[in-house]
């Protein structure tokens, strides 16, 4: 870590109150004009506690000052901090952020919120010295929502502190989050601070018109001592209080905690929690979530109160599957079947489970064969609807997920026939401005179909109607670019990417492959540039570190080379791309011994390598072992046999080790791909 004048800090230990004193210690004044004092307990403001307070004290000062930076982080401003809409425009809404509750059958990716917190982070880095900030402390991290742990994990990692110190603070225990405590152990100040011995003891009113955040033990004890009709009353005090403020981000955390402990859990409570969870699935706040649906089903009876437990479960268990906790789902899949009776709870639940065996599971407990069966009980029931238009709707859907079984099952003509018989139902049986989200996933779908078939043409005509009727959605332009990049429109492609950029939070995928493609077209600075962001987006993307070695390998970068191959292989040990690199890296610093163990481990990794075969074998060759590098590159022609390169390397081992036939065959096959090649032609001449 790089021990700067002014680092980041860990503080760990004590109370809040004695985490101040150590900060003053340290120099750091609470009362300074540049430092902000940040709570990032989830409590106060459910997901991006920590980094929503940031973007209201950085974005009134920042918009009339620099307005395009404030727009360019606009999703991410109002995902963390929904109360700016008056003042940050959303301008790119999509069908799936539009799509109003009966009609959403897209969610958001689980991905979607470290991009958002990237995205913030970077809007933090730029507005933070326009408006004077230079430290950020934040406190009861211990408390903070997973979505805020990304965030502080990635402010700590990216920013650098002589521009903008951040102080962590929690008590003595690590982080339950293990990126941000690796982060914290590599570029932070672990500072522990003592407990003291006195205590502070707040009204129990102060205490819960503060939100119930204090970490003093004897707060909490003089809240749990009031009578219960009393303390129920200050929730309801504070809730009206939160209420007439107006602000999102206090209904999805504060308002919630306190209708659900206020005299009406049961009514106030329930509308509160459901709100607050139904918020966070919509924007793809998985973990908190689950969260909400727990609380909520903790407030209903499953029998008594049936409709209001499902809509609890039903969410619960959506949120659950896509975070991979894919066991909970199931189980709560099976007790929505255990007290239910209801068709329409019997056939989502069946579409739920079908999906855990189809996708969310890990794949050695994927079945296909049960997914297929849980989606032909939903279909079967879905039949069964007396309204047409419900009955259509639900049919498609349900024949929609029986479409991706199918292709998981190697028939995607089946899946084919069953995404174009949903297109057609509802174009059919529904009004135009009806589910128009759902057709437009259908589309998407029966286009990835195409793909799999190896239709392109028909693939890119469902992306053009899909992006016509869902311009802003970025994922579609990053699916029509690689379309379009595998039929050579490389230019097209290239702004299909630049297009989903501009319309995305930070994306590692895109811009990693816009690196590809700009490799491959020559633009060697721009790939250089679109790894290395990737890499300050995601250190553990492997991929990228691949490509961006061998781009500093092809430059003479060998030290820069070496090092992304050795930070990579941290990520993935047995990487046969990465030790290749290495290889490549010892062969250029003629260390040949040390070439060899990297080219045996790119090979062990993955037989069929072919750079490592052709690297193995030019080592054997300086070492005279004809036999390991007639082996070697004889496998790497059969695997690649258009090289000419590798043929030219084959024949001169021949040639060497006295087989002038067979090295003039391989010359002249050689010839065939590169007639204009001078130094085949020479060896041609020579031998014949």
């Amino acid at each position: 870590m790089n021990q700067s004048a002014r680092p980041h800090y860990w503080l760990r230990g004590g109370l809040r109150r004695d985490r101040s004193r150590a900060l003053l210690g340290l120099g750091i004044s609470l009362d300074a004009p540049d430092t902000l004092v940040v709570d990032a307990h989830r409590r106060l403001r459910g997901p991006f506690t920590a980094a929503g307070t940031l973007a209201r004290a950085l974005v009134p000062g920042t918009l009339p000052r620099d307005p395009a930076l404030v727009g360019r982080y606009d999703i991410e401003l109002l995902s963390a901090a929904p109360e700016l809409h008056n003042l940050v425009p959303n301008s790119r809404e999509t069908l799936t952020s539009m799509a109003i509750p009966a009609e959403r059958t897209r969610y958001y990716a689980r991905l979607r919120t470290v991009r958002i917190g990237n995205g913030l982070v970077e809007f933090v880095h730029d507005a933070a010295a326009g408006e004077g900030l230079r430290t950020v402390v934040v406190e009861q991290v211990d408390q903070a929502d997973p979505t805020d742990l990304e965030f502080l994990a990635n402010l700590v990692r990216r920013v650098d502190p002589a521009r903008l110190q951040v102080v962590i603070c929690m008590p003595q225990q690590e982080p339950a989050d293990p990126d941000l405590l690796a982060v914290l152990r590599e570029h932070a100040v672990l500072v522990e601070v003592a407990a003291a011995t006195e205590e502070s003891v707040l009204d129990p009113a102060d205490y819960v018109m503060a939100d119930c955040v204090s970490d003093e033990p004897a707060d909490l004890a003089a809240y749990l001592a009031l009578d219960p009709a009393a303390r129920a009353a200050l929730h309801d005090r504070r809730a009206e209080q939160i209420e007439a403020l107006d602000q999102e981000s206090l209904r999805v955390g504060a308002l919630a905690h306190h209708r659900e402990h206020g005299s009406e859990p049961g009514e106030a409570g329930v509308k509160a929690v459901f709100h607050a969870m139904d918020h966070c699935l919509c924007l793809g706040f998985y973990a908190a979530c689950v969260e909400y649906g727990q609380r909520g089903l903790a407030l209903v009876d499953a029998v008594t109160e049936h409709d209001r437990w499902w809509a609890f479960a039903k969410g619960t268990t959506l949120a659950l599957s896509i975070l991979g906790r894919t066991e909970e789902a199931e189980l709560m899949d099976d007790q929505a079947r255990f007290h239910s009776t209801k068709p329409g709870v019997h056939m989502n639940a069946a579409y739920s489970t079908a999906m855990l065996y189809t996708r969310h599971n890990d794949p050695e407990r994927r079945d296909q064969r049960k997914a297929k069966s849980w989606l032909n009980a939903a279909i079967a029931t879905a039949s069964l609807i007396e309204d047409p238009h419900e009955r259509a709707f639900q049919s498609a859907f349900y024949r929609n997920g029986l479409a991706l079984v199918e292709v998981n099952l190697g028939a995607p003509q089946e899946a084919l026939r069953l995404v174009d018989e949903c297109i057609d139902m509802l174009d059919r049986l529904l009004p135009d401005d009806s589910h128009v989200l759902h057709r437009s996933v259908l589309k998407n779908n029966r286009a990835r179909v195409y793909l799999a078939l190896g239709r392109l043409d028909d693939a890119l005509a469902d992306y053009e109607v899909v992006i016509r009727e869902d311009p802003n959605h970025a994922e579609h332009h990053l699916e029509r670019g690689t379309i379009l990049r595998r039929l050579g429109r490389s230019e097209e492609a290239l702004a299909d990417y630049a297009k989903a950029l501009r319309l995305s939070p930070p994306f590692p995928e895109i811009y990693y492959n816009r690196g590809d493609l700009r490799f491959g077209e020559g633009d060697v600075d721009g790939a250089l540039a679109d790894f290395s962001y990737v890499l300050d987006l995601q250190p553990d993307f492997v991929d990228a570190y691949v490509n961006r070695a061998g781009l500093l390998l092809d430059a003479g970068d060998l030290e820069s080379a070496r090092e992304d191959a050795l930070a990579g292989l941290r990520h993935d040990p047995e990487n046969p791309y990465l030790h290749a690199v290495l290889g490549q890296y010892h062969v250029e610093t003629e260390d040949l011994p040390a070439a060899r163990a990297s080219y045996d481990r790119a090979l062990k990794a993955d037989p069929d390598l072919v750079i490592a075969l052709s690297g193995r074998a030019g080592v054997a060759y300086a070492a005279g072992d004809l036999a390991l590098a007639t082996e070697d590159l004889t496998r790497a022609v059969t695997l690649d046999p258009q090289d000419p390169a590798l043929r030219y390397n084959l024949a001169l081992v021949h040639r060497d080790a006295g087989r002038p036939a067979e090295a003039l065959a391989e010359l002249r096959r050689a010839a065939e791909n590169a007639p204009d090649d001078e130094d085949i032609a020479h060896e041609i001449a020579a031998l014949a």
